[in-house]
């Protein structure tokens, strides 16, 4: 069938819009009529070439949409459900069999490479093929077809154009917390990067009864955003003396601590936050390698902790959050601003610049003009 796809043809290239050919979905894959896909850093460090992948390629990880089509051996949904898109996972290795599915043996050829593990592609461009299945769906577009494992069916009572970034950014600060931490009530947390994964990690801090959070960012804005949002103090990492700051509101530290921004600076300030037998979880990918200082960690033990995607079971966390959600306890549709397809570069910088928390991008839109 003929859709509409924003392609990235060449490094730090623009999104263009193209009419492509999608072919249909395999026996255990589904086809999804887009309603909307947030845009993640990710696309954009792909479109840089920050991560490799292939180019040119069809991005988009954060995808919701209407099942329409289904594969013979399909059986978790059925053509109108309302679903959410994920990160591709094999559901086959020991890590994905038992429970943690983001460090799936296959995660960087499922997620990145570019075509299916057999390497064949769905998008087609005259005789040519499209690099796709980025986080196995590339959903920036109007259609998409996704493995069944990484199609998550959800509640259609709720706005399925807010529910896309759930799939990846959202659940990734929000699981950082509460699937990895594990925070108790009355407990401290300290959060490094107000952006959206961030503020994520702020809200679910809040739901899960942590009653000191503490949100560090150099952006005003964020910071008072943040308060908003749960955070109960804030921290100027450029303006305040960090350590005294800590030390006022706890003089032993904090418990537990999360970086979404992978700067060896920023990691280590987080380390050195938190009291004896704290955790660092750390969410940022870091260009360079951290240099540590092992006596310190050692002395107070410490654990530092490496998360991917929230450590979450996608078809069990993004229903739990939409609970929340509706039960007015994780209020992610603070973060969103939705863009229009025409308006996909804009909300690219908008979100590079810190002027967007999360853009979403509808293309249901150009669905309702091709109707």
């Amino acid at each position: 069938m003929e859709i509409t796809v924003a392609v990235i043809k060449e490094k730090k290239g623009p999104f263009t819009f193209e009419k492509v050919q999608l072919d249909g979905p395999r026996p255990n894959e589904v086809m999804i009529k887009i309603t909307a896909c947030g845009i993640c850093h990710t696309d954009l460090a792909v479109r840089d070439q920050i991560y490799p992948a292939p180019l040119p390629i069809v991005l988009g990880h954060e995808g919701s949409g209407v099942v329409e089509a289904v594969g013979d051996e399909v059986t978790k949904v059925k053509p109108g459900d309302h679903v959410v898109i994920s990160y591709g996972h094999c559901g086959k290795c020991p890590n994905c069999l038992k429970g943690s599915p983001s460090y799936c043996y296959n995660f960087l050829g499922l997620n990145f490479g570019g075509c299916r593990t057999d390497g064949t592609h769905a998008h087609h461009h005259g005789n040519e093929v499209l690099n796709d299945f980025f986080f196995s769906q590339s959903s920036f577009g109007t259609y998409t077809v996704a493995p069944e494992t990484n199609v998550v069916k959800v509640d259609n009572t709720v706005p399925l154009e807010l529910l896309g970034p759930l799939g990846c950014g959202i659940q990734t600060g929000a699981g950082a917390v509460i699937n990895s931490l594990k925070p108790g009530p009355g407990s401290s947390i300290i959060i490094f990067g107000a952006g959206a994964v961030g503020l994520s990690a702020i809200m679910a801090a809040a739901a899960t009864g942590c009653t000191t959070i503490i949100a560090v960012d150099i952006n005003p804005f964020r910071l008072e955003f943040a308060l908003t949002l749960g955070a109960t103090h804030t921290l100027d990492s450029r303006q305040s003396d960090f350590a005294e700051v800590i030390k006022a509101i706890d003089v032993n530290g904090i418990d537990y601590a999360v970086d979404t921004t992978g700067r060896g600076e920023v990691i280590n300030a987080a380390i050195y936050s938190l009291k004896s037998k704290g955790i660092c979880g750390i969410i940022g990918a870091s260009p360079t390698p951290l240099s540590l200082d092992a006596n310190y960690l050692v002395g107070k033990g410490l654990q530092l902790k490496g998360i991917v995607e929230g450590d979450s079971i996608p078809d069990v966390f993004i229903p739990q959050l939409i609970a929340l959600f509706k039960a007015g306890k994780f209020p992610f549709d603070k973060l969103i601003k939705f863009y229009e397809p025409a308006d996909i570069n804009q909300a690219a910088e908008d979100s590079e610049k810190g002027i967007t928390v999360k853009p979403i991008i509808r293309f249901d839109l150009l669905n309702e003009n091709a109707s």
